[in-house]
């Protein structure tokens, strides 16, 4: 049996999801291998402005584009660390790749260069992020926790927050609203 891999997938949290961390998320999975998998939540945002953030890391900025941007809650493990989701080939200090053309970065240089506006096109900052030990996600995913769809960067970057759910479970199909919140097996 081919083992099951996510990285660069959405995990859609089925509406039977409780757990108040990832009801009614997507999560894009960044990583996952037998050491376990570590998302970020791409659907739930904080009330801190981009702006604060340069404030509060004393970031000079010169860039209007991007100050507003709101920071997300992306996930329950180490809330206060920065998990910065973008575009284009350029890496930084701490830059981890997910594809070909999508990135993540934890270090201070990609917010210096965002406030000078030589920053990624797209981006999502987020404040914490997800994960799953060796097996638990596989587990999470057998028993009907989520629905999974390969990555779509206009989910990622380009839709509102408030449609991202829906709109990720209508990629593979699901009106997420017609679906039962019981789970069951055949």
């Amino acid at each position: 049996m081919e083992k099951l891999n996510l990285t660069n997938h959405l995990l859609i949290a089925m509406p039977s999801m409780e757990d108040p961390n990832f009801a009614k998320t997507v999560t894009l999975i960044c990583e996952h291998n037998d050491e376990g998998a570590m998302g970020i939540v791409i659907n739930r945002k904080t009330d801190i402005a981009l702006n604060e953030v340069y404030e509060q890391m004393e970031i000079e900025s010169s860039a209007e584009a991007n100050k507003d941007q709101m920071v997300h809650i992306g996930g329950p493990v180490q809330e206060q660390r920065g998990f910065i989701l973008h575009d284009g080939g350029h890496t930084y200090d701490s830059t981890m790749k997910i594809t070909d053309d999508l990135f993540i970065t934890t270090s201070r240089d990609i917010l210096e260069d965002m406030a000078q506006g030589k920053g990624p096109t797209h981006s999502l900052i987020a404040l914490g992020y997800a994960g799953w030990s060796p097996g638990q996600l596989e587990d999470e995913v057998l028993n009907n926790a989520w629905l999974t769809s390969p990555a779509n960067n206009d989910i990622l970057f380009e839709m509102p927050n408030d449609r991202r759910w829906e709109a990720a479970a209508k990629m593979v199909g699901v009106n997420i609203h017609q679906i039962s919140g019981q789970a069951g097996h055949a």
